[in-house]
């Protein structure tokens, strides 16, 4: 059997799966147009190779060729109309340095003005007082937007400055203070018009009183932060995101209690648990988020000492209990 042939009956067979393989089909017929309609059992190694390594290929799509490629290879072998698999080794996807952004309190404030503009249009879920709230929220406690948008009326306590964080099994509960400037805030927002008339047991909601969803939230996000400028993040590839928030808030921590002369060592750890994290070595990614000029303070942490969890500290749930 021929390779064209081949191609053919696999994509055939891909379709009448319900499978609709435009893009696979594409690949093989651009495999076919390079080596030629030879026999599938002539096929080499060298002329695979030669296909996959052209020089204008990304490693996204040499990836995505290989696949292709190996797939149907294996489809054919196994029907007996190839003997060998003449596959070059994988390429090692390529390592991705992923740096967060951390927003200045300039951006910040930015972003907080910014809310009434960018939530002005009729199609906009959300009213701005919504979105201005749980960006206060977020930057002010640290947490997940998933973790946000799931709050209830219940989870937050204004009377003790308390709110429950829910999670499930694998990321447990927990109740975390939160500041006045937020309980300012948080009041305000449960004191509006909208809010006394919502029906919905979710904390923070839609114009059409409709629990918020993280979708909802980063779209929003998306489109305030354009309207703001904030679009740079010093030549990386991955724009700002709302997410960024989070590493923002431990930065911004950190920094303050630096200039307050607070013990970072000890600090640190806590600002993990406040975070929801499990072990301390996961303040490791701090680090390389925090200003140089206590870089060193903080590397007594020694985090890369291992994975030793926070409750096994006896010194640290002590000085927890304190807080």
């Amino acid at each position: 059997m021929k390779l064209q042939q081949g191609i053919e009956r696999y994509v055939e067979q891909k379709r009448n799966a319900g499978i609709n393989f435009k893009e696979g089909n594409e690949r093989l017929a651009l495999f076919c147009r390079c080596v030629g309609d030879i026999p599938l059992d002539k096929i080499r190694y060298e002329q695979v190779g030669g296909f996959l390594n052209d020089r204008h290929t990304s490693d996204g799509t040499w990836i995505n060729k290989y696949n292709a490629l190996r797939s149907f290879f294996l489809f054919w072998i196994a029907r007996d109309q190839m003997r060998s698999l003449p596959m070059p080794p994988p390429r090692r996807p390529p390592e991705r340095v992923f740096v967060s952004y951390i927003y200045s309190q300039t951006e910040v404030r930015l972003l907080l003005k910014s809310t009434r503009i960018s939530q002005a249009h009729a199609f906009c879920r959300m009213d701005a007082r919504t979105l201005r709230t749980i960006l206060l929220f977020l930057y002010g406690t640290g947490t997940w937007a998933r973790e946000a948008v799931r709050i209830t009326r219940e989870d937050v306590d204004l009377q003790h400055r308390l709110v429950t964080i829910r999670n499930s099994r694998l990321e447990p509960s927990r109740t975390i203070p939160f500041g006045p400037d937020l309980y300012k805030a948080l009041k305000s927002y449960c004191n509006s018009h909208q809010r006394r008339n919502s029906s919905t047991q979710a904390f923070f909601h839609c114009k059409d009183d409709k629990p918020l969803t993280e979708t909802h939230l980063i779209t929003a996000f998306r489109r305030l932060r354009i309207r703001a400028g904030i679009t740079d993040q010093d030549g990386v590839s991955q724009p700002p995101r709302l997410h960024d928030l989070r590493y923002t808030f431990a930065v911004h921590r950190l920094t303050a209690w630096h200039r307050r002369g607070a013990d970072i060592n000890r600090m640190l750890p806590a600002l993990s648990v406040y975070m929801g994290y499990k072990n301390l070595s996961t303040a490791a990614r701090f680090l390389s988020l925090t200003p140089e000029r206590f870089r060193v303070q903080l590397n007594k942490l020694s985090p890369r000492q291992g994975k030793r969890h926070w409750r096994d500290d006896t010194a640290l749930m002590h000085f927890l209990s304190t807080l």
